[in-house]
């Protein structure tokens, strides 16, 4: 080829880039969309929000359902259900996985952060305690204000019946169930976060 040819195809090569970048400027003018204002979803990992709008987000303190007679009369049937949420990121049967989120066989009244080979957020392991009723029931109603901080994306469950069920199901899910509380323990305030 000679000079005349390469010109030609270098030509074509840089108007082809010509075209396609003044397209795309167009179109950025045309359909302009602007960034929303806060994300639609937080990934974990990245910074956090600012403290004025976790405080904002945080529900109001509300009382303990008495798990001495709530837990009986839950149905762990629907629990099952609304734990079909959860088996994305936990398993549930005895020596299951590990998967996104740690094992949950036997986690009403385990220590919290100790299921062996999950690699907790520093503060699900920084909270001391064990996984008791009325922990589960804070817990699950909006988690990453009961344990700020936690790798832990769910947004809760709202309904306290909900939660009762999803309770009673995991309680199931153990070598034998863990005692329920006296009656008129749980009736009080929930736990401060």
């Amino acid at each position: 080829m000679d000079s005349h040819e390469w010109n030609k195809v270098i030509g074509s090569v840089l108007g082809a880039v010509l075209f396609i970048l003044v397209v795309h400027l167009a179109s950025q003018a045309i359909y302009y969309a602007p960034p929303p204002e806060k994300p639609g979803y937080v990934i974990a990992g990245t910074e956090a929000p600012p403290a004025a709008e976790t405080e904002k987000a945080a529900p109001a303190p509300e009382a303990l359902p008495d798990f001495a007679v709530a837990i009986p009369a839950a149905d762990a049937m629907a629990g099952a259900m609304v734990g079909e949420r959860c088996a994305v990121c936990h398993d549930w049967a005895k020596g299951g996985p590990n998967k996104i989120g740690p094992n949950l066989y036997g986690v009403v009244g385990r220590p919290r952060a100790s299921h062996p080979g999950f690699d907790y957020s520093p503060a699900m392991k920084e909270k001391p305690g064990e996984w008791s009723y009325g922990d589960l029931y804070t817990f699950l109603q909006q988690p990453a204000a009961f344990v700020p901080g936690t790798k832990m994306t769910f947004g809760g469950l709202p309904r306290a019946q909900d939660r009762l069920n999803l309770i009673a199901f995991l309680r199931m899910q153990a070598d034998t169930p863990a005692p329920l509380p006296p009656p008129g323990a749980g009736a009080a305030p929930a736990p401060a976060p």
